[in-house]
């Protein structure tokens, strides 16, 4: 191995190990668990040798000159090259042109390049009814192949509750901004108390939605570009309405989903029992009746209990309990349980 060693800085590694018998794999292997004087020698066999085809110096430096001449400093090598051969000329390929002009740092990138902002995640909590709702436009199919109707919805993030919904035959600001003042005033929600979340749809961005908010002191908060995380509730509420069985593959007209709509979201705030909130529907939460009907099924409980111990194992049987507070991406640093 010392032979290998010595011989490497003038012939190489593989014409070394071919001349004294040694497998390349294991000097490689070896290499590592030489002591000190030899690693400080195998070393010195890091850098590449310079290959026998590689250009002079003097070749390289007319190379230089050719590239940041006038006639060529602001032409690609692959084009200065294609050039140079119609006018009968070879200097080296054109990776090697970009080699020489990597050398001196003259092959980064000269344009401007598009930036984004940093988007700051938002972090939004309700811990009651009224304070924290997330609206989202969806497309309905039409009856024909492209024709859409679509569906705005406004969802109160804490309950789950759908406090305001449209369908129509656009996409538009002022038609989100009508419904959102009807759904507010309906609502009678205290100035100052609501965020509504959205994404960074057209409308939602929008000057008159905006207007309108800062008119009705709402505080207006997105979610982050390409991040259906950040809007999460009125997301996952879009896949139940839509994976439901009686929903359509496409609509006959705007009334025929108008008609579904009206049906789904009755269903969906009176009667669909909800995961997130205690098996709960909306409307038992959003209206505070969801302590009273906990405490019904509770007793309703100890009494089955009471009856046939010996069928609950461990400890007596408790139902879901309610949610305390709902975020929109949870601090990680926050000790709370999430819901």
């Amino acid at each position: 191995m010392d032979a290998v060693i010595q011989l490497c800085p003038t012939v190489g590694i593989e014409s070394a190990c071919d001349a004294l018998g040694v497998v390349r794999a294991s000097f490689y292997r070896l290499r590592p668990l030489l002591g000190p004087p030899l690693t400080s020698v195998v070393s010195l066999l890091l850098p590449r040798p310079t290959p026998a085809r590689a250009l002079s110096t003097q070749e390289r430096h007319t190379v230089r000159e050719l590239l940041n001449c006038e006639r060529f400093q602001d032409c690609a090598p692959a084009a200065i090259q294609a050039t140079l051969l119609d006018e009968g000329q070879y200097l080296c390929s054109t990776r090697t042109m970009y080699r020489v002009l990597e050398q001196d740092g003259a092959t980064r990138e000269r344009r401007d390049q598009l930036t984004h902002p940093a988007y700051q995640k938002p972090e939004l909590l309700a811990a009651a009814p009224k304070q924290l709702w997330s609206w989202d436009i969806t497309k309905l199919r039409g009856p024909a192949k492209w024709t859409y109707f679509y569906l705005y919805v406004i969802l109160d993030v804490f309950s789950r509750y759908v406090v305001g919904w449209m369908v129509a035959l656009r996409e538009g600001a002022g038609l989100a901004s009508q419904l959102i003042q009807e759904t507010f005033e309906k609502q009678v929600v205290p100035a100052g108390q609501l965020t509504l979340h959205a994404d960074r749809g057209s409308s939602m961005r929008s000057k008159p939605v905006a207007f309108l908010l800062a008119d009705l002191s709402i505080t207006k908060t997105h979610s982050r570009p390409y991040t259906s995380n950040d809007n999460p509730y009125s997301e996952s509420h879009f896949r139940t309405m839509k994976y439901r069985p009686e929903f359509p593959d496409r609509f006959g007209c705007v009334q025929d989903a108008r008609s579904f709509c009206q049906t789904f979201f009755a269903w969906y705030n009176d009667e669909h029992r909800h995961s997130g909130i205690g098996m709960m529907t909306p409307a038992m939460v959003h209206y505070g009746l969801a302590p009273a009907v906990h405490e019904n099924r509770q007793l309703v409980l100890d009494a089955a209990y009471a009856a046939h111990p010996d069928r609950f194992v461990g400890r007596p049987p408790v139902p879901l309990q309610l949610p305390k507070e709902v975020w929109i991406n949870k601090p990680q640093n926050s000790d709370e349980n999430p819901h």
